[in-house]
């Protein structure tokens, strides 16, 4: 398929995880992609894969905690290829597990920085950038966090619920523009970070916190997020999906 032949998009956090999937999914059914990481090396991997696979795509150093960075990545995109149609505000960090009367306040400002301010960062430039080129879509990779609480994350849990919130009221101000904008909310992927961060025993216990009773991909949040940005999804804004294996079903 080429659903995004002639589209011009961007991903930020594009050098690994979800991230570098969306980006060669995108490139793979015809986008020219802007991939985006902190990590100039990391997007440039990435880039170097969509490549060889015969797909058009770019790298961009892009810290998305600083507002400058995301206009300049959108600057970037524009002048590269011609505009922008397509975004996906991926980038995220996470961090230690920490009760808030002992939260690190740095801790805290950085999550805040780049899971909740980088994506409105990213949303300030992306917005006009896309109505400039005849409209699209935005997705904002939120958390089934987002939508739950889980105890010792309060600076993540915040800035995903935070997010839920963003999406609505981008939505609500440009979908009448031609630009849509959701979030999808991933439950825990099984990413490498992951599986290097938990015990074999954790990892067990967390899986059986899922109804399906293992963890999420990469790839399945990508075909979702694929779904959201395409002419498919027309009358999909403003909202929620979230692809988590059941974890917030109970």
């Amino acid at each position: 398929m080429a659903r995004f032949e002639g589209k011009v998009a961007i991903v930020t956090g594009g050098g690994s995880g979800i991230g570098a999937e969306i980006s060669r999914r995108l490139a793979a059914e015809g986008a020219k992609v802007v991939v985006t990481d902190i990590r100039l090396d990391a997007a440039q991997a990435t880039v170097d894969a969509i490549a060889a696979a015969g797909g058009v795509a770019v790298a961009f150093a892009h810290d998305t905690a600083k507002a400058a960075e995301s206009e300049a990545a959108v600057a970037f995109a524009q002048t590269t290829y011609g505009g922008l149609h397509l975004a996906v505000n991926n980038a995220g960090i996470g961090a230690p597990q920490q009760r808030i009367g002992d939260y690190d306040i740095e801790t805290w400002d950085r999550v805040r920085a780049i899971d909740l301010d980088g994506v409105f960062y990213g949303l300030r430039y992306e917005l006009p950038a896309i109505v400039a080129s005849g409209g699209g879509a935005i997705v904002n990779m939120a958390s089934v966090l987002g939508h739950v609480g889980l105890a010792e994350n309060a600076a993540y849990v915040t800035a995903k619920h935070a997010l839920a919130g963003l999406t609505k009221v981008a939505a609500l101000e440009y979908s009448a523009d031609g630009v849509r904008t959701n979030a999808v909310a991933p439950g825990f992927i099984d990413t490498p970070a992951v599986r290097a961060g938990l015990s074999p025993e954790a990892i067990t216990a967390l899986e059986a916190e899922h109804a399906t009773k293992r963890l999420g991909t990469d790839a399945e949040v990508a075909a979702l997020t694929l779904f959201l940005l395409s002419d498919e999804a027309s009358f999909i804004t403003g909202s929620s999906h979230m692809v988590d294996g059941g974890y917030s079903a109970h």
